[in-house]
């Protein structure tokens, strides 16, 4: 982004000269600085660049559902995976010791319900009420058990009473349609057995929800491990996304969908990214606003990354912010700093924050200077 202006910025020392830099424990060194310039000014869009992280679009956290021993893992850090791989797997001997003994049973409950629905059905096509009973043999109990239960067909019974068939034979299918009832139930909890040991079973694996990539192990084989534990960390890389903590008072200068643009940490790439998501609530300690912004399909880098975007500030347009060239600045890991003249002319080390850049040699700073500082800096020739 270059910003016109046509004022000067850096009032430069034309001679060069002596600082004193005072260290630890009372040491002091002389630092000769090739250029002592004075912070200017210069009118700014009414942006602010915020730091913020690079991230996996998916992302989830595989956890153990069972207690056990972990048996295998499918790779290490950095492995990629398709949907539906076995990704971590937990012992399962003694669940499938419990699974055969299950299968076991739903076989002979299943047995035992065919035989009861036989013993229904021939009752129903062949009632033992209307089935004349052959003689048992010349024993005496067996022709009073004759005497006194065999009817005729009028009703009469020899041994002094009457018997009603139809009512005998209704309570016949009812005691063998019990029995259905009752072997169909032992089928019922049988089969629900089997299938909670099925269900214990597919928890001992962790199963890749989709393609990704294995971006932290938390457990190695031969752990023993509790349900709710973590095991892998496994995420969809291909596409990327900067995550940013945005103070409140710039969230009506966004919107879901608009394009800001962002700067990597690799090769201080700047593109474009997209807002995505927009947290409803803001943090009650920080008071900022977690927003995520979609980067482009191949950009470099990876998730880990630290990235700026640059946030409109509708509140702030037309504001003045220094600008110092960017031979001032000295990265500290990921932060910018320069060296500040106290006033003593000796030079401190100062933390600050960048904006836009203007023209190639010039950047905006956004806080940690103000207008009028002296600040050191390399030969910028």
């Amino acid at each position: 982004m270059k910003v016109a202006f046509g004022m000067s910025i850096i009032n430069r020392i034309k001679f060069p000269f002596y600082l004193s830099l005072t260290l630890l424990r009372g040491w002091s060194v002389q630092v000769q600085a090739d250029n002592v310039i004075t912070v200017g000014i210069a009118p700014h869009g009414g942006q602010v660049i915020l730091g913020g992280s690079v991230i996996p679009q998916k992302e989830v956290t595989l956890a153990a559902q069972i207690p056990g021993r972990i048996v295998s893992i499918a790779g290490e850090e950095g492995d990629e995976f398709n949907a539906g791989t076995v990704l971590v797997s937990i012992n399962d001997d003694d669940l499938q010791a419990k699974r055969a003994a299950a299968e076991a049973k739903v076989s002979s409950a299943q047995n035992a319900m065919q035989n009861a629905q036989v013993q229904y059905n021939r009752e129903l096509w062949n009632p033992r009420v209307y089935n004349p009973r052959p003689m048992a043999g010349m024993g005496m109990p067996s022709m009073f058990d004759g005497f006194f239960n065999e009817s005729n067909d009028s009703g009469f019974i020899p041994g002094g009473g009457t018997g009603n068939k139809s009512i005998e034979r209704h309570a016949d299918l009812v005691t063998q349609g019990t029995q259905v009832a009752s072997a169909r139930s032992q089928v019922t909890a049988a089969e629900s057995e089997l299938r909670a040991i099925n269900a214990k079973l597919r928890d001992t694996k962790a199963i890749a929800p989709f393609d990704g990539v294995i971006m932290q192990k938390m457990v190695e084989i031969g752990d023993t491990v509790q349900p709710g534990q973590p095991l892998i960390i496994f995420s969809y890389s291909k596409f990327l996304r900067i995550q940013a903590e945005v103070p409140a008072r710039l969230m009506p200068g966004l919107r879901k969908g608009m394009i800001v643009r962002a700067k990597l940490d690799v090769g201080d790439t700047q593109i474009n990214a997209r807002v995505a998501q927009i947290s409803p609530i803001a943090d009650s300690k920080q008071h900022t606003v977690t927003v995520k912004f979609d980067l482009p399909e191949g950009v470099p880098g990876g998730p880990g990354m630290y990235a700026e975007v640059m946030i409109p500030d509708i509140s702030a347009s037309g504001q003045a912010l220094p600008v110092i060239p960017k031979s001032a600045i000295t990265q500290r890991g990921s932060l910018p700093s320069v060296r500040v003249l106290d006033e003593n002319n000796v030079p401190k080390m100062r933390l600050i924050r960048t904006g836009v850049d203007i023209g190639e040699k010039s950047i905006v700073v956004l806080s940690g200077l103000k207008p009028g500082e002296k600040i050191v800096t390399g030969n910028d020739k």
